[in-house]
């Protein structure tokens, strides 16, 4: 499943609008926000119909995930975004991630709970909230927020570079701050991230991590950066997305995909954004001098000219 659709979920009291363009977003938030009748009005609609008062309006289907027939369920449908309701405890298992992996469907999963199988974004985790937009007529419209919109200032001057991985991007960055004396660890996975940080004292530090996959840890790093005010967050897509941002390859196509990720990045084929990053970055360098592999840096990147390139890509840190 591949675009992004907007669906309005509406009665003669409640009217929900919100955008879905991943195939995993998060809805969390408080009680009484408005999430548990979110899902209610999806069932009535689906269980009765016309005669439920209830338009669910969007260019796709919009269906209940829950009970025990969950998994046969999903198995045969495609094309279909799924809104699941955290009562629902398949949710928090593995056997639910394996299915979301290669699934042909996207899912809205509303949740207080940090998923831990699952690599959702830190762009695609919301709260609810009523604008008042209806406010003359009684009706409450709902709209979702961004959660982790507004991390920190930017940009930044760190001493320490904590990198999510040890992979070619923290090669990279550890390569860069060599050059500038400046130190870089890597965390050796993201869960490994707040054990990292949570001792640090009072150096600047700048965590690198996945964006793409990064929605589980959020509450935790959250948490703490604005405890420590030291601590700051980079959470682009992936590195290989910071490299074909920073336009090192001159392609069309890459461009293009940039602008609308979404319109591209198949949900069935790509468990998260940053494996299709790295496999267009892998494609789009193969047999060339810039050929680009995941587990070590090639060479060429942290020449001069190229290495410069990428860095002036990154806005949010001060080299």
């Amino acid at each position: 499943m591949k675009g992004k659709y907007k669906v309005i979920v509406r009665n003669n009291k409640l009217h929900y609008e919100f955008e879905i363009k991943r195939n995993i977003t998060i809805i969390q938030g408080d009680s009484a926000t408005g999430k548990t009748t979110l899902i209610n009005m999806l069932r009535q609609a689906e269980n009765l119909g016309e005669s439920s008062g209830v338009d669910v309006l969007s260019n796709v289907p919009c269906r209940i995930l829950e009970g025990v027939s969950w998994k046969l369920i999903l198995q045969n449908t495609a094309g279909t975004i799924f809104f699941i309701d955290e009562e629902n405890a398949f949710i928090n298992t593995e056997e639910f991630a394996a299915e979301v992996r290669g699934s042909d469907n996207y899912f809205v999963l509303i949740t207080r709970e940090n998923l831990y199988n699952l690599p959702y974004s830190v762009e695609e985790i919301y709260g609810l909230y009523a604008s008042g937009r209806y406010q003359n007529t009684k009706k409450i419209y709902q709209q979702m927020y961004r959660i982790y919109s507004d991390i920190q200032e930017l940009p930044i001057k760190p001493e320490l570079f904590i990198v999510e991985d040890s992979n070619s991007g923290y090669e990279f960055f550890k390569a860069v701050s060599d050059e500038r004396n400046l130190e870089c660890e890597s965390a050796g996975g993201k869960s490994n991230i707040f054990s990292k940080i949570k001792n640090v004292k009072n150096r600047e530090v700048c965590v690198i991590a996945d964006g793409a996959a990064i929605g589980p840890e959020m509450n935790g790093l959250y948490e703490i950066s604005h405890k420590k005010k030291n601590i700051h967050l980079y959470l682009p897509e992936s590195f290989e997305w910071i490299v074909l941002k920073s336009g090192l390859i001159d392609d069309r196509e890459i461009r293009k995909i940039l602008e609308t990720p979404e319109l591209f990045i198949d949900s069935k084929k790509y468990f998260s954004w940053e494996r299709f990053f790295t496999n267009l970055l892998i494609e789009k360098t193969k047999n060339s001098y810039l050929q680009y592999r995941k587990s070590a840096i090639n060479k060429t990147y942290l020449h001069s000219k190229n290495k410069e390139k990428i860095l002036n890509c990154i806005e949010a840190i001060q080299w």
